[in-house]
């Protein structure tokens, strides 16, 4: 499946800058969380999109009005059930395919 392989790809990104992975596929009552981490005192939500390939569409434009309203209602949830004050929802977009080299791009702070 595209989307865990995006993932594995995201977690091993995120674990080479100092993230601490919390969880994955986290399910709140608004939906999922693609991946939580903390880095220093915040914690991340990360939301990931992964194309195999495109010519005239980045997998950021997946992220839509209505996606970033659930995404806000899943990391408001999870927060507060966990006492978290400091947190933030980031995304991260990767084009490509196994086996060959991708394209990463991270979004930090990406949805408020």
């Amino acid at each position: 499946m595209v989307g865990r392989w995006g993932e594995d790809r995201a977690v091993e990104y995120l674990i080479s800058k100092g993230h601490i992975l919390i969880g994955r596929n986290v399910r709140t009552p608004y939906g999922e969380i693609d991946i939580i981490t903390t880095l220093q005192d915040v914690t991340i939500f990360v939301e990931v999109k992964t194309l195999t390939a495109s010519r005239n569409f980045q997998p950021e434009h997946n992220v839509t009005a209505r996606k970033r309203e659930h995404m806000l209602a899943c990391a408001a949830e999870y927060a507060a059930e966990n006492g978290i004050d400091h947190w933030q929802i980031d995304v991260i977009a990767i084009e490509g395919q196994p086996e060959k080299e991708i394209t990463l791009t991270h979004f930090e702070n990406a949805v408020a």
